[in-house]
């Protein structure tokens, strides 16, 4: 069956950038002749949300004026990207113990009350369900999972909430150590994983 594979890069870096690679070596697993994969790279960068895009976002749809329209479209590409893709692959390097700044720009394009996610009697729904997801975590040193690692549970939380639950993690730790026992260390994961995938 064909699939769409959605890749967001969010390092600074790029010909020297662990995630980058990474992704890219694991969208080379997933991907069969025929799949769609598409790229959205952070480093063009995503504004962030403002007072004029929160009030677009709750104003109702056919209620919007020109100008808010205006202000949600690259919300709504963003969102029609993945709302497409059946899988996502995240390149997440840890920048100061937590996600980059374009990531979380990101993420408040995506995270909108009524498209993908929407409050309910017993709490909030995620709308984005049925997706797969993969994260790619590379550290200088903080390990994955560890009290000082507030990137990871937050992507999880995050793509939790608009609906997409099963969430893999691979992890390039220690990159400022041993940058090529850490990059290895991911690829026998990402191995592991992709089998069971097939």
């Amino acid at each position: 069956m064909k699939k769409t594979i959605l890749k967001i890069d969010s390092s600074a870096a790029t010909s020297t950038s662990v995630t980058r690679q990474l992704a890219d070596e694991l969208v080379g697993k997933l991907s069969n002749v025929g799949d769609e994969v598409i790229v959205r790279d952070l480093n063009q960068p995503v504004s962030f949300i403002d007072e004029s895009w929160i009030g677009a976002a709750y104003t109702p749809e056919e209620q919007r004026n020109e100008d808010q329209r205006a202000g949600l479209a690259l919300s709504d590409t963003l969102i029609s990207e993945l709302k497409e893709a059946d899988v996502l692959v995240i390149g997440a390097p840890i920048y100061n113990f937590s996600v980059p700044a374009v990531l979380k720009a990101w993420v408040d394009q995506v995270a909108r009350v009524g498209v993908t996610f929407q409050y309910t009697e017993y709490g909030p729904e995620g709308l984005l369900k049925g997706k797969k997801a993969y994260i790619i975590a590379a550290t200088g040193g903080v390990p994955v999972g560890s009290p000082a690692d507030f990137a990871v549970p937050y992507l999880k939380q995050v793509l939790s909430f608009i609906g997409i639950t099963d969430v893999e993690v691979i992890a390039a730790e220690g990159v400022a150590v041993d940058r090529d026992g850490a990059i290895e260390k991911a690829q026998n994961t990402m191995a592991g994983l992709t089998a069971v995938a097939a």
